[in-house]
């Protein structure tokens, strides 16, 4: 466990100031390139702003989560994850499991292959703009989706995406990153499962063929569901599709992929504070680009908020 530390010359009359102190939990499986990112962010912090940095890195499914959950009150005045969408997940869910203990902020350096979390906030890409916003960054307080007990940032959704999500092969995203989600995507749409989900939002039951339930206005990278939807929105803005088949899937796909989702007739965009969503059973749910239920799924809001560090706000 690595600690990067700075002495920081003062005046013998002068009290110390309290060194800041972080816990960055990083996914190892990024990649060297991803991880001299990492470094030369570690390097900033430390030479920059004199922060003191403690490195965990995960070994598997789930480690960041209890890391999170297992930071002690008091000991770091932010936790940061670095990688993707897939481990931030798992540190915002572990940092929502501390029950009545005060917030930690969460800090991001993305490493991920669409870092939608990030796009959203509007975090910036290079190594010295991250750790100024890790540094001298503004706590936004988030308003998070809790799906079945887990927790989302930006969206979840069961349906083609999800699909999409639960089927993807590991390795070929590692090597060709955003593509092997397009890839699966084509696989889905070759063996195209007509399924119908009844959902019902504050009590208004109807069917759809997908359902993506959105706290950021962000999709996939850069694509638009919800223009409207904010992560500081204390609401939940359901995006119904209602045409089964093939041919509407990939009417849906273009229309996003093109931005111009928001104008068909018959997509629907529903602010809700409370969904629940019935279908085959067993049926995966996707949350931030990993599966984090199954059907039958209740969706609501966190009763809490987490801080997240960005630039401005």
């Amino acid at each position: 466990m690595p600690t990067f530390s700075a002495a920081v010359p003062r005046h013998p009359d002068i009290a110390p100031v309290p060194r800041r102190r972080f816990l960055v939990i990083h996914n190892p499986v990024a990649g060297a390139r991803r991880a001299q990112r990492l470094r030369a962010v570690l390097d900033a912090l430390d030479q920059r702003f004199a922060v003191e940095v403690t490195v965990q890195e995960t070994g598997g499914r789930g480690d960041a989560e209890a890391m999170a959950r297992a930071v002690t009150p008091g000991a770091f005045d932010a936790v940061v994850a670095a990688g993707g969408d897939g481990t931030i997940n798992e540190v915002v869910n572990g940092l929502g499991a501390r029950g009545g203990l005060p917030p930690v902020p969460l800090g991001i350096v993305p490493l991920g292959t669409a870092n939608v979390l990030a796009q959203e906030l509007g975090l910036p890409s290079d190594a010295g703009g991250m750790a100024s916003v890790l540094a001298e960054g503004a706590p936004l307080p988030v308003h998070l989706g809790v799906a079945n007990g887990r927790c989302f940032a930006m969206m979840a959704g069961t349906g083609l995406d999800a699909q999409v999500v639960e089927r993807v092969d590991p390795r070929l995203k590692r090597l060709i990153g955003k593509g092997a989600y397009v890839a699966e995507t084509l696989a889905q749409l070759a063996a195209y499962r007509d399924a119908r989900y009844q959902v019902t939002v504050d009590g208004v039951t109807e069917e759809a063929a997908s359902v993506i339930v959105a706290k950021g206005h962000f999709y996939a990278g850069r694509f638009v569901c919800a223009p409207d939807a904010r992560l500081d929105d204390p609401r939940l803005h359901v995006c119904l599709f209602p045409g089964a088949g093939r041919w509407n899937a990939v009417r849906y796909i273009w229309g996003m992929m093109a931005g111009r989702l928001p104008r068909f007739p018959d997509y629907r965009i529903v602010p809700a504070e409370r969904v629940t969503i019935e279908g085959p059973e067993g049926d995966a749910v996707q949350g931030d680009g990993d599966v984090i239920a199954r059907l039958p799924v209740e969706i609501a809001l966190a009763p809490w908020t987490l801080p997240i560090l960005v630039g401005t706000i």
